[in-house]
């Protein structure tokens, strides 16, 4: 019987991003995926963006979809919304997240941190200066909701600048397998911060992907297809 496999994406992305990477696995698995409240054209929520909220999407896409030991790969935010989850007992039923593996998941949250990445966030520089993100932006969230999206990551990242949702004690709580990796050239997540919450989870492996930048889109799915069956299997 084939294991269920749920791909998270991350901040200011949508399921859609997974497509190529879904292809190089639905052999081998029951593959899930969905949109975070407010991403992908959903509607804008009237509450803040904020890890807590995508992580009761999380588990209600689990509970509506009945799914019980899900391994779950999350890129970027998705992961920090896994291991969140698993650390979370009292939302978290144990017998739901078997394994979280993890890509170019910015632990790192402080002030200064949190403000280095909203600078980039603004969505009328974004179109005057970068029209092609814009564009691409726009047909992932639609005309309509793509600024809103932006402004209201960029207060969920001072949110998380000022009060990391993630904790060392946090971190202490995951009882299940975790692999958290990073690409070498990330110029968002860095290798030391990535191996340092690596020694904070009990069961945890560490590993560094090669020639490997930030952007989904830039990472070598073939590559990263193989790594996800490996920790898997």
């Amino acid at each position: 019987m084939k294991k269920n496999l749920l791909l998270l994406h991350g901040a200011l992305g949508s399921k859609d991003q997974f497509n190529k990477l879904e292809s190089l696995l639905d052999e081998n698995y029951n593959i899930y995926k969905f949109n975070f409240s407010g991403h992908g054209g959903l509607e804008i929520p009237i509450s803040k963006f904020s890890i807590k909220l995508f992580s009761e999407d999380l588990t209600g896409f689990i509970e509506k979809n009945k799914l019980s030991e899900v391994n779950i790969f999350g890129y970027s935010m998705g992961g920090y919304v896994a291991l969140y989850t698993s650390a979370n007992t009292e939302i978290n039923n144990p017998n739901q997240i078997k394994k979280i593996f993890t890509l170019a998941t910015k632990f790192d949250w402080n002030p200064t941190s949190s403000a280095k990445e909203t600078k980039f966030l603004n969505p009328d520089v974004i179109e005057e200066k970068v029209p092609k993100f814009a564009d691409v932006l726009k047909a992932r969230h639609s005309d309509n909701n793509w600024r809103k999206v932006l402004i209201k990551t960029a207060e969920m990242m001072t949110d998380l600048g000022n009060n990391p949702e993630l904790t060392d004690n946090d971190l202490s709580e995951i009882n299940i397998p975790v692999l958290i990796s990073v690409g070498d050239s990330d110029n968002m997540v860095s290798v030391d911060e990535s191996k340092y919450v690596s020694g904070k989870i009990k069961n945890c492996e560490f590993k560094i992907l090669e020639n490997t930048q930030h952007p989904i889109e830039k990472t070598d799915v073939e590559i990263l297809a193989k790594e996800i069956k490996n920790f898997i299997n």
